[in-house]
Parts: structure tokens; C-alpha cells; sequence
């Protein structure tokens, strides 16, 4: 491999038998020029981005951004990468790299990082979120910043989705911030609010998510038999009619329409709820939930 161009101390662009590639490594350029010859032993990662866009705007961050930001991204994601047992694809690199420079200079200047989805976050992605507090323990040692919890659903996020666009399991964004808002919804209909974090809270989230899954062909994994779906219409009546409610919210808002099935769910959880917290009487259906 050929020098064609150094980034940084620890990134070069190479002429590689024709083919351009970005490639890292603590001091691969260290006493080098362009057209020197790159010893292969000093290589830790390589990339080749089809997207002459994405590939621009790497060389550019790596250029530009500060060499100690920029390995602190790349030695969370390998740390990930280990954790899940995954190889990310390249778009990682820009995504987490360009967010943290971002949030670091929030940070320096004293401006709040908020995080609506925090809660959501680490029940639903408990194994991104571990790694995300990892990535903090990793910023603190090697930049001297404590990054807000926030911040660490905002580094979890970014794992969550490399690791789905790898081929891993998982729910997107958009879902999560609608399990956010059926959560409040059912809330608001059982008359209580959950605290954020209790075990309380976590089943909900759980329960919905598990209500909202379907397969790689968009069927729901848990359908109730239609004889099922009509008793409990009858037994959980104004339960059922405030699922309709939180349902036709969530139509307007995210363009998804709850099934009947579905409401069913959600009408239980209405009723659980408003049974542990006193305010109703829970109606006996057979059915305990997906």
C-alpha cells in the first residue's frame, strides 16, 4: 500500500492496487509522506465506502476532527463490536464520531443534553445501553468529561441501529418513540402515572413492545383468536373504548393502525394498571397478555 494522502497521525489514504482506501492505526503516519510505502503491521481498520459522499465526508472528519475524539469513537465501536460479537458497517464511524464531537462541544459550552427517549431507551435496548455506559467510563479516562446519561441513550442508539444494519435484532427509533407515547396514553386512561424506571414501568414498555412486534412479512406475532378479541370487547368495555382513543392518537401521529388485537392488549394493561393503583376494577378475561 502506497501513501496517497495523511489524514491524521493515525489515518491515511492509500493507493491500494489500484483501489483508494482509508486506512487506521495508532501512528501509522508518524515520519510519513505522501508515497512512502505503509507497513501493513501498523493497519487496525480499513475502509472502502461505495457511497463517494459518505467516503468524502469521512476523509474530511478525519482530517479535521480532533485525533483524541476520533479515537475515542473508534475504540467505543470496537469495544461494541466485541460485546455483540458484530462487524459494523463504515457508516458507524462518521454517525458516532460526527454525534460525539457534537455533544462534546455541547458540553464544553455548558448547554443541557436531553434525552426524551432515555427510559424507552435502556429497557428496550438493555445491551446497547451497557455498552453505552462503557463508552462514558472510556470518554471520562481519556478525555477528562463525564457525558450526562443522556448523552449515553444517545451512544446506545447509535450502536442499536449499527448493530440492526448489521443484521442484529432490535426495534427502531421511530417504534421506540411510539411505545413512548402508548405508554403515556395508557397511563393517562388508567388515571396514574408510572415512575420512569420502576420495575413497574419496564413491564409496560415490555408488554407494548412485545404487543407491536410482527415478522420480516409485517404479520403481528401475538393475534388473539376473533372469539377472544369479541369477549374481551364486552368484558373490558371502557377499557377497550380508551384503547380505541390511544390507538386513534397513534394513527394520527405515526401513521400505524392498532388492530383489534392490539386494543385487546392495550385494554388490559389499562385495566392492570388502573387495578394496582386503586382506581378501578380489573374485568376478567382469560387472557393475561402476549
Amino acid at each position: 500500500m502506497k501513501i496517497k494522502k495523511i489524514l491524521n497521525n493515525n489515518a491515511v489514504v492509500v493507493n491500494d492496487l489500484g483501489e483508494e482506501k482509508i486506512v487506521m492505526g495508532s501512528g501509522i503516519a508518524f515520519q510519513k509522506k505522501k508515497n512512502d510505502i505503509l507497513d501493513p503491521s501498523l493497519i487496525e481498520k480499513v475502509f472502502i465506502m461505495d457511497d463517494p459522499d459518505q467516503y468524502g465526508h469521512l476523509q474530511e472528519m478525519l482530517r479535521t476532527l480532533p485525533e483524541e475524539e476520533i479515537a475515542v469513537s473508534e475504540q467505543i465501536i470496537s469495544y461494541a463490536e466485541r460485546e455483540l460479537e458484530v462487524t459494523f458497517n463504515e457508516h458507524i464511524h462518521i454517525a458516532l464520531t460526527d454525534h460525539l464531537s457534537f455533544a462534546l462541544e455541547r458540553i464544553s459550552k455548558g448547554m443541557i443534553i436531553q434525552n426524551t427517549l432515555l427510559d424507552e431507551i435502556r429497557i428496550l435496548y438493555p445491551r446497547e445501553f451497557q455498552i453505552g455506559l462503557h463508552a462514558r467510563n472510556i470518554i471520562r479516562e481519556a478525555l477528562k468529561v463525564d457525558i450526562p446519561e443522556d448523552e449515553v441513550g444517545y451512544i446506545a442508539m447509535h450502536i442499536h441501529t449499527a448493530w440492526q444494519n448489521a443484521g442484529g435484532p432490535g426495534t427502531n427509533a421511530e417504534l421506540a418513540a411510539m411505545i413512548r407515547d402508548i405508554a403515556e396514553g395508557v397511563e393517562q386512561a388508567a388515571g396514574t402515572t408510572l415512575k420512569r424506571g420502576s420495575a413497574n414501568y419496564e413491564r409496560l414498555v415490555t408488554q407494548l413492545e412485545n404487543i407491536l412486534q410482527s415478522d420480516e412479512t409485517g404479520k403481528l406475532l401475538n393475534e388473539l383468536n376473533p372469539e377472544i378479541v369479541r369477549i374481551a370487547k364486552e368484558r373490558c368495555g371502557l377499557a377497550y373504548r380508551q384503547a380505541q382513543e390511544v390507538g386513534a392518537q397513534v394513527e394520527e401521529d405515526y401513521g400505524y393502525t392498532l388492530s383489534d388485537s392490539q386494543l385487546v392488549f392495550l385494554a388490559l394493561e389499562i385495566n392492570r394498571i388502573n387495578t394496582r393503583s386503586g382506581n378501578g376494577n380489573i374485568m376478567k378475561t382469560g387472557i393475561t397478555g402476549p
